[in-house]
């Protein structure tokens, strides 16, 4: 039997809970071997409800036990560097929630803590460990598309509750901290390339302060991106990857369910209407198992780390550009 390492859950976090945890339970090498929370109760209701063995009262009780190897860390954003530190400071390999920090500056402190200590820090971007995802930045790269020109990115959905960690900007809440990211980083991916210089558009709730509508365009060496993001709008995600052959249709890039088949749509443009496109699916794949395993094999020396915190450093500069842009009216450079 291969050697798994044991992850830890620093608190009970809803994307923990129904999503990333039972995916991780799925993994080959992965498993969920302990939760904490700031309340002893709430974390033994946590794990006896997803079936983890042990519970911590404190972040730190889980900090301090030696058989967890790494963590996962789904606090709020302005959580992330600081109990990541934490974490590589107690000896344990670090799977952060994306945005990794709450700009790109606070993000280097963590490179700094991950440098002195030799660990493993991820940001949790699942959706490049599909194979739909894989498949879309092949097709794009080996021409099938022909030469990529544009990139547009739509990601939405309607939440105005006010006492929602997400609406609260004073701690990394907002549309562009919680998806927009999703936008940059699959585009970064797709052109391998990082962008040259953005311009950006953000309404903010007049009560919350949060963005809750971004808009922006980013140029690439080779193409364009231009993205919405909403946290006040229908939900809705696509992405279209447009060339000069053939563009790609992303159904559900983002949030891909895990027990049913994704599928992609790639289409000459012949008939206008899409009756022309072919579709490829894929088979039922659980986005979070394939994100667990993979950087518990990297944490195992059994694969390299595919997206080490350098990438998450310059996803965040990017995000740090659009909201300079939105300010300031004109082009910012990452």
């Amino acid at each position: 039997m291969a050697q798994t390492v044991n992850w830890g859950v620093l608190s009970t976090a809803k994307i923990g809970r129904e999503k990333v945890i039972p995916g991780m339970q799925k993994g080959q090498v992965s498993r969920v071997l302990g939760i904490a929370s700031r309340d002893q109760a709430t974390a033994e209701a946590a794990a006896q409800s997803l079936g983890i063995p042990r519970a911590y009262g404190s972040y730190e009780a889980l900090l301090a036990d030696p058989d967890i190897h790494a963590i996962y860390n789904p606090l709020p954003n302005h959580l992330h560097v600081p109990w990541s530190i934490r974490a590589l400071e107690a000896g344990k390999h670090v799977l952060c929630e994306k945005p990794v920090a709450l700009n790109a500056e606070e993000a280097r402190t963590l490179l700094a803590a991950r440098d002195r200590s030799g660990l493993i820090v991820a940001e949790a971007f699942m959706v490049r460990y599909t194979p739909w995802w894989h498949r879309v930045r092949q097709l794009a790269q080996e021409g099938r598309l022909g030469r990529v020109g544009a990139i547009q990115t739509a990601f939405t959905y309607f939440l105005d509750d006010p006492t929602n960690i997400r609406n609260d900007p004073s701690i990394g809440g907002g549309g562009l901290m919680d998806i927009g990211c999703y936008a940059i980083a699959t585009a970064r991916y797709v052109f391998g390339a990082e962008p040259l210089r953005v311009s950006s558009l953000i309404e903010r709730d007049p009560t919350m302060g949060t963005d809750r509508l971004t808009s922006a365009v980013l140029q690439f060496p080779d193409g364009h991106l231009t993205f919405t993001c909403s946290t006040q709008l229908a939900p809705h995600q696509r992405v279209t990857i447009m060339g000069t052959k053939a563009r790609i249709e992303v159904i559900i890039p983002f949030n891909a369910p895990p027990d049913a088949p994704c599928r992609i749509l790639i289409d000459d443009g012949e008939a206008l209407d899409g009756s022309g496109a072919t579709p490829e699916d894929f088979a039922v794949t659980d986005q979070y198992t394939e994100q667990g395993d993979a950087v518990s094999r990297a944490i195992l020396g059994e694969a390299p780390l595919e997206f080490p915190l350098e990438d998450a450093i310059a996803n965040m500069r990017v995000i740090d550009a659009v909201f300079r842009s939105a300010e300031t009216g004109g082009w910012e450079t990452p």
